[in-house]
């Protein structure tokens, strides 16, 4: 996630430096990318950290410098971690986008310590809010997006976003709920609130921006059982 939209979503909303209290009991994560660079993955795990996802890619023309290390890091520290894209998706196809990013840090295997491959879809750090595409065509460019991520690794992308923006990018497409795990952004103490069209649950959540653990703040909405069948598939 970038800066700008961290800035974004936390407007009005003070950073929260522990997960919001009725959420105590759930397995705390976080995400990270070039901005954490070399992390101390020992100290993440020590202050709770049980997952994470790391910033692989982003359009078809940018590689996370620290992915290698964080990645193996995470791992070597008892962490299950994933790997995410931050689409851009007027600069290039879904497919091509989604093609880069397996080759590139993610691809996915059954082993209970990686989770599927994250498909980060927001608002544009870069112009316009929506990248200059329709409705119709936001979905498709998603579609093509899962469609060879699903092709290349055998599982769905779980999507990261925003209710607003998804709503509004997407006409509240419906679509993708019921296959696609999503990984909700809102930095909020009160609750996860509203929902992106098309689904009743979050699987995970991005409650702040900053906090014990390196990056960004997140839990899991299940047991640690729960999250490792969700890594093994």
């Amino acid at each position: 996630m970038t800066a700008a939209c961290a800035a974004a979503l936390a407007l009005g909303t003070a950073a929260l430096t522990a997960p919001p209290a009725a959420a105590w009991d759930l397995p705390l994560g976080h995400d990270v990318s070039s901005h954490q660079r070399n992390v101390d993955w020992a100290g993440a795990r020590a202050r709770g950290a049980r997952f994470v996802y790391v910033k692989a890619t982003e359009s078809r023309s940018y590689r996370n410098p620290f992915f290698r290390g964080q990645y193996k890091g995470a791992r070597d520290a008892g962490l299950i971690r994933g790997a995410y894209h931050f689409a851009l998706p007027d600069k290039s196809s879904g497919t091509a986008q989604a093609a880069y990013f397996v080759r590139h840090g993610g691809d996915w295997r059954p082993d209970g310590r990686t989770l599927p491959p994250a498909l980060d879809i927001e608002r544009n750090p870069y112009g316009a809010k929506c990248y200059g595409l329709g409705k119709k065509a936001m979905v498709r460019w998603i579609r093509a997006f899962s469609d060879e991520v699903l092709r290349r690794t055998g599982r769905h992308p779980v999507i990261y976003t925003s209710t607003d923006w998804w709503n509004d990018c997407t006409g509240r497409s419906k679509a993708f709920g019921p296959d696609h795990a999503l990984w909700l952004a809102r930095y909020s103490s009160a609750g996860a609130g509203r929902l992106p069209a098309g689904w009743s649950h979050w699987t995970f959540w991005q409650y702040a921006s900053s906090g014990p653990l390196p990056g960004d703040q997140n839990l899991f909405n299940g047991s640690r059982a729960a999250l490792e069948r969700l890594a093994r598939g």
